[in-house]
């Protein structure tokens, strides 16, 4: 049986549900004070098990090694290809356990646990993404289930006619706060309350970033009524079911597991690397006509950036179909992610170089100087935030056309004035954009950013910074306004109410871009994938249009297809 219909493979039932903890609360006490992350329970009656792989991708005919740790006697480990049609490639029951304690800081040292088993690739296993599930026996009944993943990367050579699916594995690592903290908050710094800036590849992945059910609530998943208090179904919905506090940001599980299907579906042909792979193998790129990358990809190294400038400078073709191109990051190693964010001017170690360049901070940082738009078309703060909690919270949720005469729109009937994709909500959650202006009726980038003039905007729709007021209830929101301040503080160095106005109001754009022989197409939207997913047939076309252009067009190099 398929592991996806079997009701085994499902994350605890209801009759695992632990002891309840209670504790008081204030009168004023908001959902953001009680961040959970997930951890070991460290209690012999709760038969549990942990496991993360050596290295995030392998090539065929290497052995991958699981590190884990359960207080089960025996546990079972099954490996499955993901995609349209997931396939057991690899299965082993009564598996002897080993417990071993999760060591303190583990978020960012790793966790360090031997290897309870090994499995030697099958020289003829095809690229793709590779869903790991442990699982446990439990006493009380059912199973604890836990997933991880590996890459299996293609071959360096030739793959005509192939599309290389590049994961955006950057943006999982900051979001994973498995084992205590992520580049957002946690238990780090002396309060144990803060972000880490070190985050470590040799742990699990936290729940709900490999594997989710079906119906698993997405950011942009409803419209407020009028006068409403805020409502953030998806952090309600984490709550509930137990799955991690950011499961709804970034993932195989919400993002890209919706393009790779629709594209198996399709008949496209996929291959897929890691952005590890990216930063350590840059030459798996020369094979390919056409790289994607889909959903969200908000951290890259300088490496990374290198890599597909160079790539598309001579003649390779990147369509992004993504979003919140924002934050430069650091791998050691390929196994330790650093990102001291808008706090890297006064903490990152490598300001003591002078190297401001290499700060992890924003791409648009005043430090840094680097906008995207030089790779990618777009700037990850020229747009960031739309259609959901009070951030455009009635916006169109589609993106409105202005060339229409452009090939990425053939065949799709769309005319100038036109949206597409609103019913299918593929606008948000965090979109890109640059400085534009507008003459006689179309849109054009201003430069001001940093922006290349071959950037041509195809579509655009308004996205802001900050989340509006609700005038009738004084209810804490999710982000807030603190993002609009960080803008302001990275670009201009000092939030105030001449750079705040310059800060808050942006756009999510597609764009075309020609850099060198090569040439890119953004689609600046994180949930673009949906308009996949939900049959959008506007944005199904726009995607074809891509995929086909770029895959029939010759190798990087001038080598043939």
């Amino acid at each position: 049986m398929p592991l996806y219909d079997d009701p085994t493979a499902r994350p605890d039932s209801t009759v695992n549900v632990g002891p309840k903890k209670i504790y008081p609360t204030s009168g004023d006490h908001h959902w953001q004070e009680m961040r959970p992350y997930e951890a070991p329970r460290n209690d012999p009656d709760w038969h549990e098990v942990y496991v993360y792989t050596d290295a995030i991708s392998y090539a065929p005919g290497e052995t991958v090694r699981f590190h884990g740790s359960t207080n089960a006697v025996e546990w079972r480990i099954e490996v499955v290809r993901d995609g349209l049609h997931p396939a057991t490639v690899h299965r082993e029951d009564g598996l002897p356990g080993r417990a071993t304690p999760m060591p303190e800081g583990a978020y960012e040292k790793g966790c360090d646990w031997p290897v309870l088993h090994s499995w030697t690739l099958p020289a003829d296993l095809p690229s793709g993404f590779y869903l790991v599930e442990s699982s446990v026996a439990r006493h009380q009944g059912g199973r604890f289930v836990q997933h991880h993943f590996f890459v299996v990367r293609p071959a360096v050579g030739a793959h005509p006619g192939r599309v290389l699916h590049l994961l955006p594995t950057c943006t999982y690592t900051a979001y994973n706060d498995w084992g205590g903290a992520n580049h957002y908050g946690g238990s780090h710094g002396p309060e144990r309350n803060a972000m880490s800036p070190l985050l470590s590849l040799q742990r699990p992945w936290t729940r709900g970033m490999v594997k989710l059910p079906e119906n698993a609530p997405r950011i942009c998943a409803t419209t407020p009524e009028p006068m409403m208090p805020l409502r953030y179904d998806f952090k309600e919905w984490s709550y509930a079911n137990g799955f991690s506090y950011y499961y709804a940001a970034t993932g195989w599980a919400q993002y890209d597991r919706h393009f790779a299907g629709w594209a198996e579906r399709e008949g496209y042909a996929l291959d897929t690397i890691t952005q590890t792979d990216l930063h350590l193998r840059p030459e798996l790129l020369d094979g390919y006509a056409c790289v994607v990358v889909v959903g969200h990809d908000e951290y890259w190294t300088r490496e990374m950036r290198l890599a597909i400038e160079s790539y598309v400078d001579r003649g390779g073709h990147f369509a992004r179909f993504g979003a919140n191109f924002t934050w430069q990051v650091r791998l050691e190693e390929g196994r330790r992610q650093v990102c001291y964010k808008s706090n890297a001017h006064k903490a990152d170690p490598i300001r003591a170089t002078g190297d401001d360049a290499r700060l992890t901070s924003a791409w648009e940082d005043r430090h840094v100087r680097w906008p995207g738009a030089t790779t990618v078309g777009v700037n990850g703060l020229g747009g960031t935030y739309a259609n959901w909690g009070r951030f455009t919270p009635r916006g169109s949720r589609g993106f409105t056309v202005y060339r229409p005469e452009h090939w990425a729109f053939a065949g799709t009937d769309l005319s100038y004035g036109d949206i597409f994709g609103a019913e299918a909500r593929i606008f948000g959650y965090e979109v890109d954009g640059v400085d534009y202006t507008f003459r006689d009726g179309l849109p054009y980038p201003t430069g001001k950013d940093g922006t290349p003039d071959s950037v041509e905007i195809l579509a655009m729709t308004p996205a802001v910074m900050g989340e509006a007021p609700l005038e009738s209830y004084t209810l804490r929101a999710y982000v807030g306004a603190h993002d609009w301040y960080e803008k302001a503080e990275m670009i201009h160095g000092v939030a105030n109410e001449e750079t705040l106005a310059k800060s808050y109001h942006g756009s999510g754009m597609m764009v075309s871009m020609r850099r060198g022989r090569g040439e890119v197409l953004t689609a600046a939207s994180c949930e673009w994938v949906m308009g996949l997913k939900r049959g959008c047939a506007y944005t199904q076309q726009v995607t074809r249009n891509v995929l086909d252009r770029f895959r029939a067009a010759t190798l990087p190099g001038g080598k043939g297809a």
